[in-house]
């Protein structure tokens, strides 16, 4: 084989709203964690276990206001990224590292009540709670992380 691959396919249900943050330079960022389960027999008893699986997942540029504009806790979604790991040492001077899913395209799935039953629970929360609102992507293309000058320093949280 003579490249390779990193490439992340997940469905699943957002853990938590959208948190759309802006770099110095205004690009926008968004974080939410996706929730996946994965279902599995136990050999000895043969009952069913249920396993669920958070990820961190980050949006960048307008994929980011989107998300930001358009999900919501509970939300089915179909995410479509890379792995990207960050390292460092604790206060401990333990070596730690943090993996998270870099979005590249995202897709909402469920019925149309669903997301009606979504939209008007995000309509009860507070103006100040809501995100600023962001038209779709009209090409639906997926959308590139920035450009590589900015680092995991310039993300304000």
């Amino acid at each position: 084989m003579s490249g390779t691959v990193n490439r992340v396919i997940l469905v699943g249900r957002l853990g938590r709203d959208p948190e759309v943050k802006y770099l110095p330079s205004g690009a926008p960022v968004a974080k939410f964690s996706l929730a996946t389960d994965e279902v599995t027999k136990d050999r000895t008893t043969g009952e069913s276990q249920s396993r669920t699986e958070w990820h961190n997942i980050v949006a960048w540029n307008k994929l980011a206001e989107i998300c930001g504009e358009y999900l919501t806790k509970g939300k089915l979604v179909y995410i479509e990224g890379s792995i990207r790991s960050h390292s460092w040492q604790d206060q401990s001077g333990n070596k730690r590292t943090q993996y998270e899913i870099v979005a590249r395209n995202m897709q909402m799935l469920g019925s149309k009540s669903e997301s009606e039953r979504m939209a008007s629970a995000s309509a009860d929360r507070p103006a100040a709670e809501r995100p600023a609102a962001a038209p779709p992507s009209p090409s639906g293309e997926p959308i590139a992380p920035p450009e590589p000058e900015i680092s995991d320093e310039d993300i304000p949280f």
